[in-house]
């Protein structure tokens, strides 16, 4: 249940935002740029909460 109710509130953010994010990048170049950073913020998220449980985690 700890995991589901996150699922869930990520599920209803992605349903909101994807229309307007869909309508503005209507041009691939745009919509490929957009999503690479995205990507990367992702990326970087997981990281740092990588290294934070693997040596700040007692």
């Amino acid at each position: 249940m700890d995991k589901l109710i996150p699922i869930i509130y990520m599920a209803g953010v992605f349903l909101l935002i994807f229309p307007a994010f869909m309508n503005s990048n209507n041009n691939f170049k745009i919509l490929f740029t957009n999503l690479s950073i995205w990507v990367a913020i992702i990326l970087v998220a997981f990281s740092l909460y990588y290294f934070y449980n693997l040596y700040l985690d007692f």
